[in-house]
């Protein structure tokens, strides 16, 4: 894209989330935890780099830059080079501190050079000139991890003349996948008199346009697969009249995917590694701005198959694997089972009473429950603390649960006892 008579550039990002712990893909996989491991810091590097090609005024970061207190000396060390090659050539950094980073949560104080701001839990507005052109750049940081009210009325006016940048980290009217931090109203920042809105905290890109330009621009480099799709930071143009052209580009080093397989009516087990093959291999001739790529297929449809799918799905999961290895640049997460009987199935296997004895009573038997929820008991209890209220502590929530897990292994049990037949 290209931008004529330009009053300044500027890119925003947030939610960087350097030194992240990894996920549980990356453990399970030597060589890709050497990727994910460093991708966060891999993202913030390629930011940079993408401000000095493009010669921007300013880099915008919108809080939870780090996780937790930064009490890695070698992030912080990290951290000051990278700010220090924006200071080196001119370009300004402006940081507010979100719930990951909150100023009570810092163990080890940035400390950043010159050229690079870090707004404290106090309004603060910071004004300059580009061109003859006058900036006014106004944040607040998270005092503390939580924030349940909203921080707009901690924000002063605007500086007549000038553009007028705020700097906030907030979930705004709740998201499914974020807790309520800071929450506010795109209508109420829109109101405030501002001409752009650098927001952080929800981590998929969202852009709203009415007297201000409010964007969300989601995660740099996704981390699991529940932060799958394209993920970018934001570069953004100011004319001369103080319109606001934004675009997206990508910094990230790897990307987290889902991919669907349709095997509906497909009835030879051939015909099915034939597709995930295929599928596999279109995903890897399709252009995408990331090196690497993290796949979760789920395979869906109806097919006389899916007994088969349900007892050999590992067994699939290794082909899948050896498809991405042969590609290059695919990693295979896990491979999920989503079809449904077509036709002559698992029921016509076996015995319809041992079928309905697995599936119906096994699931509601007094004893096995007792026995799960005593195995589930121990089990907790070897987790590490940050581990044992993933389910949290309603014994309702818990016991949905398990009978999820019992139902869902019962299908498998009747998958296996299938093993004799014909394969």
């Amino acid at each position: 894209m290209v931008f004529k008579h330009l009053a300044f550039r500027f890119i925003h990002t947030a939610d960087l989330h350097l030194d992240s712990p990894l996920v549980s893909l990356a453990l399970r996989n030597a060589d890709l935890a050497d990727q994910v491991g460093v991708a966060s810091r891999s993202a913030l590097t390629k930011i940079v780099d993408l401000s000095l090609a493009e010669a921007v005024d300013a880099v915008l970061i919108a809080g939870d830059l780090w996780d937790g207190g930064l009490s890695s000396a070698k992030t912080a060390r990290f951290l000051k080079q990278e700010l220090l090659r924006l200071e080196e050539a001119g370009i300004r950094c402006f940081i507010i501190r979100g719930n990951h980073d909150a100023i009570s949560k810092v163990t080890r104080e940035l400390d950043p050079p010159a050229g690079t701001l870090v707004f404290g839990p106090k309004a603060k507005t910071v004004t300059f000139e580009v061109a003859g052109h006058l900036v006014a750049v106004h944040g607040v940081s998270f005092a503390e991890p939580i924030a349940v009210g909203s921080l707009l009325p901690l924000y002063p006016v605007a500086v007549a003349g000038a553009f007028n940048i705020g700097m906030m980290h907030t979930s705004l009217n709740g998201s499914a996948r974020h807790d309520v931090y800071a929450p506010c109203s795109v209508a109420d920042l829109d109101a405030h008199g501002y001409d752009y809105w650098a927001l952080g905290h929800i981590h998929r890109r969202s852009e709203h346009r009415g007297r201000a330009t409010v964007v969300m621009p989601g995660i740099a480099q996704g981390r699991d697969i529940g932060e799958a799709g394209a993920c970018s930071v934001t570069l953004v143009a100011v004319d001369d009249q103080g319109n606001a052209v934004t675009e997206e580009r990508s910094v990230a080093a790897l990307r987290f995917d889902r991919l669907r397989i349709d095997l509906t009516d497909i009835s030879e087990w051939a015909e099915v590694i034939s597709a995930v093959d295929s599928a596999l291999r279109d995903v890897a001739c399709a252009p995408r701005a990331e090196p690497h790529l993290v796949l979760r297929p789920m395979l869906v449809g109806s097919t006389p198959l899916a007994w088969r799918l349900a007892r050999d799905l590992d067994r699939l999961c290794e082909e899948a694997h050896t498809v991405a290895a042969s590609v290059g640049g695919i990693w295979i997460d896990k491979l999920e089972n989503g079809t449904t009987s077509l036709g002559a199935g698992i029921s016509s296997q076996l015995p319809a009473d041992l079928v309905g004895i697995v599936m119906a009573e096994l699931p509601n038997d007094p004893a096995l429950l007792a026995a799960l929820a005593e195995a589930a008991r121990v089990l907790m209890l070897d987790l590490p603390p940050e581990l044992r209220d993933l389910l949290g502590d309603d014994a309702d929530v818990v016991a949905a649960a398990r009978g999820l897990l019992l139902a869902d292994g019962s299908a498998q049990i009747v998958a296996r006892l299938s093993a004799g037949a014909d394969v």
